[in-house]
């Protein structure tokens, strides 16, 4: 799930608690702002939008624990605990308020920083989000169960292929490049266990489980950052239904949503998802919203 770029920042580690955390760092002026990644995710997926976002904003993207090149400890991967991650990389940051900009499992995670940590959330743009329901793509369900994860889940260049077109509305925008990164990734020590973990912590054979959904869903009206939803008509993966939830819940959210595309739309829709998070971002800024 990466896009090639020809500016990518350089890769950069951190020690968040024990886990070894690979971020990207661009811009030097402006409000914080943190991208993060979804289900087998990595920074690699926002190589089109941070250096435009980094423009007016400083920018972090960061490979939660158990993804991408950061460490792949034995623990839970539930969206709670990630969640906790996500403010740990803040604190070791010195980021004390920052907007999130969170896909898929991402926004999740987002979600629940939102939530329980209030204080710490400036802006919020839920893209593809996790959280808002319990429907999901049955591919999904199916990995959790015991040896058929296991057997869908290979670090096979195919396999890796595979996945992005599954991802996307149109198959030909998965290059080469984005399929040969994928592949290095989920090949790496440790990454189908993390991977699988990351699944089986989150969705069940029924759907996403039940107390992420209903800890996320019972506490939407609690939201003071302003919010911005971004989704794909086509998406595979979420149902757009989900995106109105959030409009409905979430006080003064936002929605748009792209014609033709999938559940990546800051891939597959680079250039209208980049003007549509940067314009919200500096909405917000220069009027002021909270």
């Amino acid at each position: 799930m990466t896009q090639p770029h020809d500016a990518r920042p350089l890769d950069r580690y951190v020690e968040v608690g024990q886990v070894s955390t690979r971020f990207w760092r661009a811009g030097d002026e402006g409000p914080d702002v943190v991208l993060v990644h979804g289900l087998g995710g990595s920074v690699e997926n926002w190589a089109g939008n941070i250096g435009v976002l980094a423009r007016e904003h400083r920018v972090w993207a960061l490979d939660l624990m158990g993804a991408g090149r950061s460490g792949k400890p034995a623990v839970s991967y539930s969206a709670g605990n990630l969640a906790r991650f996500l403010t740990d990389f803040l604190d070791a940051q010195g980021l004390e308020r920052v907007s999130l900009v969170g896909h898929s499992l991402g926004g999740g995670v987002s979600l629940q920083v939102a939530i329980r940590c209030p204080e710490r959330v400036e802006r919020l743009v839920l893209v593809s989000s996790a959280g808002l329901g319990r429907e999901i793509a049955p591919v999904l369900r199916v990995c959790t169960l015991p040896i058929a994860g296991e057997l869908v889940i290979r670090p096979s260049r195919r396999g890796a292929a595979r996945l992005l077109e599954r991802l996307v509305h149109d198959s030909t925008i998965v290059t080469d490049q984005m399929v040969d990164e994928t592949h290095a990734l989920l090949a790496l020590p440790g990454a189908r266990k993390a991977l699988l973990s990351y699944l089986r912590d989150n969705v069940t054979l029924r759907g996403t489980r039940t107390d992420m959904v209903r800890f996320t869903c019972d506490n939407l009206h609690s939201i003071t950052a302003p919010t911005q939803v971004v989704w794909g008509r086509d998406d595979p993966i979420v149902p757009l239904a989900h995106a109105y939830v959030a409009r409905q819940q979430i006080p003064g959210a936002r929605v748009t949503v792209f014609d033709a595309c999938g559940h990546i739309p800051q891939l597959e829709c680079v250039a209208q998802f980049n003007a549509v998070v940067a314009e919200f971002l500096g909405r917000c800024a220069t009027r002021g919203l909270r």
